[in-house]
This record gives structure tokens, sequence and C-alpha cells, in this order.
């Protein structure tokens, strides 16, 4: 063989191992024009922070999924654009979810956002009774609030009306124990005879509720997700009375908001969805880290939040990740049956859930990530 005719074989070898080496990485890792897009919703909360995060911080590294999220302006809005079947995924208030799961099942859930993050806050009328305690690490679920409540029944035979981000919310679910346990009856119908109401307020809107009973000097009050209550505290137009974590203790945190991810999205994006999630435990771990060193880690967490979410202040968001406090975590995010089913049991005995689900029906633990939790 020639020289000409060895460096021409030689030529087409490389050419050949080249093209064969990039097909090898191109199978490892995908083009972006191959990633599967994985549509979340989501709602503007504490809760969600995380999903934030791992959209800011890692859509960019991931290999699988096109990671897009969409802000929802409520509950029922998400309810009925997840349930259309249109999206691959949502974050959804674990009765809410289970209520959802009962009308249509479509979805699994595939883990958790966070653990705890909601609180009662209560306005100047109540404070009036209760006298909150001045650091909010020492403020209990003890009888303070449901003695100013009843007081208010008595003296006027109507319920003080308390906002819910959602009527289906763990929300509802935490205030109904707190009020049975100090003999209080709740409803979420006008007409009952109860010491409080519950109703629906979204959650941006409930600052103006609380606000505006005040101005009218009607006692009132709301239970929403962090960092609502830290903002009308910080705004000098409430209190935080108590908060979720200390009603309803539970190993690592009581179950709240939940990822749902629709059966479809399972079945043909599994390795997207995996990816997602496993990217949500990862930012998880990020806030832990920002919330407990401070300085530009917090800051960094603060610009994304405020980002996506400008009506948090930095103020209520630096509240709310109060390591000392730590009112909401953001770990142990894999599937929690028993943690489920606490809060699946008290919603159906309080007649906030019409339904239990079948919760090994309703898990996909497959999801779990091993790494971080």
């Amino acid at each position: 063989m020639s020289l000409t005719s060895r460096n021409t074989v030689q030529f087409y070898l490389a050419m050949l191992l080249a093209i064969f080496s990039f097909s090898s990485l191109a199978e490892t890792h995908p083009s972006s024009s191959e990633k599967q897009l994985i549509k979340a919703l989501y709602i503007p909360l504490a809760d969600h922070y995380a999903a934030l995060v791992a959209y800011e911080r890692y859509r960019g590294e991931m290999q699988y999924a096109d990671f897009q999220i969409e802000q929802m302006k409520n509950w029922d809005f998400l309810r009925a654009y997840f349930q259309s079947g249109e999206v691959d995924m949502a974050y959804v208030m674990s009765p809410l979810a289970m209520d959802m799961f009962n009308e249509k099942q479509h979805f699994r859930w595939v883990g958790l956002m966070h653990r705890d993050g909601n609180a009662l806050a209560i306005n100047d009328l109540l404070n009036q009774e209760v006298q909150v305690l001045p650091e909010r690490k020492d403020r209990k679920p003890d009888s303070k609030v449901a003695d100013a409540l009843k007081k208010v029944f008595q003296q006027t035979g109507r319920a003080t009306e308390i906002g819910m981000p959602h009527l289906l919310a763990t929300h509802t679910v935490v205030l109904y124990r707190y009020l049975k346990e100090h003999g209080l009856t709740m409803t979420i119908s006008p007409n009952d005879n109860a010491e409080v109401l519950a109703i629906s307020v979204a959650p941006p809107k409930s600052p103006v509720f609380i606000k505006s009973k005040s101005n009218r000097a009607i006692p009132a009050a709301f239970e929403q997700s962090l960092p609502w209550a830290d903002v009308v505290e910080t705004g000098g137009f409430g209190y935080v009375g108590w908060y979720s974590k200390d009603v309803m203790p539970w190993s690592h945190g009581h179950v709240e908001c939940i990822a749902l991810a629709t059966d479809k999205a399972i079945a043909n994006k599994h390795d997207a969805v995996k990816e997602v999630m496993t990217y949500i435990h990862r930012a998880g771990e990020d806030i832990e880290i920002a919330r407990n060193e401070g300085g530009d880690k917090l800051e960094e967490i603060v610009n994304i939040v405020r980002k996506h979410i400008p009506a948090h202040t930095r103020e209520a968001i630096i509240a709310s990740l109060d390591p000392e406090l730590r009112v909401i975590n953001y770990q142990h995010l894999n599937i929690d049956k028993a943690g489920l089913k606490q809060i699946m049991d008290l919603a159906v005995e309080g007649g906030i859930l019409k339904q239990a689900v079948d919760i090994d029906e309703f898990a996909d633990p497959q999801f779990s990530v091993d790494r971080i939790n």
C-alpha cells in the first residue's frame, strides 16, 4: 500500500472514530432539541421556592428535561389547568391534590415540595385579647387565640372569618386541629353555627383581607403559607399567632404541598420527571445552606424569589427562612405516606375532604432521591 493510500485509510478511520465518539456522546447527553418538555404549575408561595431555584440554577444542566414553570393566580385555575392534562407536573396542597385524584386519577404523587410552612396571622382587634409575645419563636398554639375567638362569638353571635388559600388546603386541616384541641368548632358553610368560618382568600390578597377587616373594626385572621403572615407583621398591620409546625408536629415536619406528575409524563418522560425531582431536592438543599449561612448566599435566593414573585418582600422572605424559627424546611422531600395519612384522616374527620384516597395507589415512590435524603 502506498503512503498516500495509507494516509487516506488512516484519515477515514479517524473520521469514523470521531463520528462514533460524537454519536456515543450524543446518546449520553441529549441535545437541547432532544430534551422533553416538563411544564410545571405553581402558586407564588414559599412552598414552591425550591421549584424557582431549580429553574433558575439548574435547568441549563438538565440533560433530559426542558424544565418550564408557569405561575397560576389561584388554586382553582391551577386545578383546572392540570386536570385538563395539558401540563406535566403541578405543585399542590395535599388535601386539594387528593380531591383532584378522587375526581380524575390521571396523575400520581411523586414527592414533596417542602415541609411545614404555614402560619396563622391575626389582626389588631384579636391581638388586643391575645397579646402575642415579642419573639415569634415563643408564640405557640396555646389557648390564647382560641379564647379570643370564643369571646368574639359570645359577644357578637357571629363567627370570625379566617382566610384560607383554599378550603381544600392543608391550612384548613391545621386550623381544624388547633380549634378542636381547644374546644372550638369550625365550619366551611356560612349557615352553620360555629366560632370560626373558614373562607377562601387567594394568598396574595390575604394581607388586604386582614387589613380591610381591621379598618372596619372587625376581628379577623388568616392562615396562609409563608411568607404572607410575615408580610403583615413586617408591614405593621397584623401579627403571627402561631406556626403550623407546632400544631401538627411530625418527624422532619408535616406534609404540605406535594409534587404531582401525570401518568402520561411518567410513562413517556420518565427520565425527565426524575431529573426535575432530583433538582428540586438539590434546590431545597441550596435553600437550607443559604438560610444557615446567610450573607450573599441568602441574598441570591431572595433575588431568585423576587424575580418570579416580586410581591414577596425581601424582609418577609428572610423572616420566613429564619434558621432559628425553622417554620418551613426543604429537606426529606421523598414520599411520606404516613405523613400524608395524618393530613388525610384529619381532613376527612373535619369534613374538609369528602373521601379518602388509597395512598398506595396515589403515590409513586420511584422518583425518590436517595442522594439528598
